[in-house]
């Protein structure tokens, strides 16, 4: 992308887009090379013609094509000493956690706690420590999320082609995402599918809350049983069908057994018992990923649990074998 230190007020910047950068809009490509820029800002310079491409003023959705030359003005943006430093404890866990890597994807095993961006009063995510990781990469955007307290399988693109690939397949439902719960409760047979709509809402104290009901859109999970623990907990496979907010969380409760340290859609006492096992986290985890590269080669990514929740799972399973005797 040219110069690195794009807009970062050593002076005006000069950036010839590249094949890769092609196709995208210029506010989004802003927002790239002057990272950590408001979107205010961003639109403010655009609007004044500050923003020249081939020497000409520009509106936010004018796409890129290779070749542009784009002038990025100098602005004013929050000093390197205020970007939350990584500590090296999580960049090594988060190289230990790369699952796949190529020259255009990465996928990683995120850590239950981390969210996957900065934000919200989230100083630091996912995506600033992976920069962090890989100062060297100059490309690197979340192509999907999870929610912070959700572990397992999420995709880096290093690409723009990449991510605007993955978003596509996305749309079109061509990547497979599957999870595994622990769900309170002893879960009757072994295969089910919930189909009921789901709603979005807020509470009053502005915290987003989702819930069945007809005037929600339609929502379509696979369920499979893969182990039981007695009465106690059942550990499930969810093959979401489609990608609404906190889909597998709410079709869970819908059923009668809610994952169990979902602090949001659980039950407060039965998770507090759960704590004892060690399980002090929400124990919904990405578990496996299956597309198709552009290539057509086919890819699937697996992602273990971590080893605490696995001696957590086996004392678990003691337990319910000792009071089932």
């Amino acid at each position: 992308m040219g110069n690195e230190s794009a807009g970062t007020g050593k002076g005006v910047q000069f950036i010839t887009v590249d094949e890769d950068q092609g196709g995208q809009r210029i506010d989004n490509f802003l927002r790239t090379a002057l990272k950590g820029a408001p979107k205010s800002l961003i639109y403010r310079v655009l609007r004044k013609g500050e923003v020249r491409v081939n020497k000409k003023r520009t509106k936010p959705d004018y796409k890129l094509q290779p070749g542009d030359l784009i002038r990025v003005p100098p602005v004013r943006l929050p000093e390197k000493g205020d970007a939350p430093v990584v500590g090296e404890q999580l960049l090594e866990h988060l190289e230990s956690a790369v699952l796949y890597e190529d020259d255009a994807l990465m996928v990683i095993n995120k850590p239950s706690g981390l969210a996957v961006h900065g934000g919200s009063g989230v100083n630091l995510g996912l995506i600033e420590a992976l920069r962090q990781l890989r100062p060297e990469q100059r490309f690197l955007e979340l192509v999907h999320r999870l929610d912070r307290d959700t572990s397992g399988c999420i995709m880096i693109a290093k690409k723009r082609s990449m991510l605007r690939y993955l978003h596509e397949v996305l749309r079109e439902r061509r990547v497979q995402k599957i999870y595994h719960a622990l769900v309170q409760g002893k879960w009757n047979g072994r295969d089910k599918r919930v189909d009921v709509p789901l709603l979005r809402g807020e509470l009053k104290s502005g915290e987003r809350i989702v819930k069945v009901d007809e005037a929600g859109k339609a929502s379509l999970t696979d369920f499979k049983v893969l182990r039981r623990y007695g009465s106690l907990a059942t550990l499930i496979e969810a093959r979401p069908k489609t990608g609404r907010t906190h889909q597998i969380r709410v079709h869970t409760l819908f059923t009668g057994h809610p994952i169990i340290g979902d602090t949001k859609y659980g039950i407060d006492e039965v998770n507090q018992e759960f704590r004892d096992y060690g399980f002090r986290r929400l124990m919904l985890h990405a578990a496996a990923l299956e597309l198709k590269l552009a290539d057509g080669t086919p890819l699937r990514v697996e992602a273990p649990l971590d080893a605490q929740i696995e001696r957590s799972l086996e004392a678990l399973l003691k337990n319910a074998e000792q009071t089932q005797d």
